[in-house]
């Protein structure tokens, strides 16, 4: 106990960064996955903008880098990390990684999702003269707006896993405290503390998403 206490800051700091990296890839990998999702769903045979080629070549990029194991992913992306960031290692860097990573997950999540809203609505926007863009953005997505929520829910989650895994190689945030400060140095109390933080973070996260999810199937 004595220990965590010396490393009070230090924990603080790691707790923040973990917080700055969920919310860096949350961003990133929010905004790039929910364009990878709109354009699997609005391309496939069927949707409101069909188009084959450019499905197949969306399914084909996101079945691709889906399957590799995240830490792999990391060294994988880390000379396209340097070259974007200007760096391979540390806070940002880790952030911009997962955020690469989580796009591709959160691009099938919104399709599945999307996917799942009843062809008749679509068709009764339709028959009112709804164009497709229109059908998407006023129909499809407010009918799916509840279980999005909870598919980004679970995202979040997975970002705040991530970046425990990111610490690992240098990307800090509490992943790193517990790997340096705790296993390395025996100290099981700082690894517990950290390991309790993340759980707590998680825990918010998803009484958050979910609630937030009953208020919008509810409306």
């Amino acid at each position: 106990m004595d220990r965590l206490i010396e490393l009070g800051p230090d924990f603080w700091k790691a707790a923040l960064e973990t917080l700055y990296m969920t919310t860096y890839a949350l961003v990133l990998g929010g905004v790039l996955g929910t364009l990878i999702g709109l354009g699997l769903y609005t391309t496939r045979q069927g949707g409101l903008l069909a188009n084959r080629f450019a499905n197949g070549l969306l399914s084909f990029v996101v079945n691709f880098f889906r399957p590799i194991p995240f830490v792999i992913f990391l060294a994988v992306l880390m000379p396209f990390t340097r070259a974007v960031i200007g760096t391979g290692i540390g806070v940002n860097a880790g952030a911009f990684a997962i955020g690469i990573a989580a796009a591709f997950a959160i691009g099938r999540i919104v399709e599945q999702h999307l996917v799942s809203v009843s062809p008749g609505v679509i068709e009764a926007a339709r028959a009112m003269g709804a164009g497709p863009l229109r059908i998407l953005f006023t129909v499809v997505v407010p009918e799916a707006l509840g279980p999005l929520i909870l598919g980004y829910t679970f995202v979040i989650v997975a970002l705040i896993d991530m970046t425990a895994m990111a610490g690992a190689i240098g990307g800090g945030g509490l992943g790193a405290f517990a790997l340096v400060y705790g296993h390395r140095q025996f100290e099981p109390v700082v690894m517990w503390a950290a390991i309790i933080l993340i759980v707590v973070f998680v825990q918010i996260v998803q009484t958050l998403g979910t609630r937030l999810a009953r208020k919008a199937m509810r409306r």
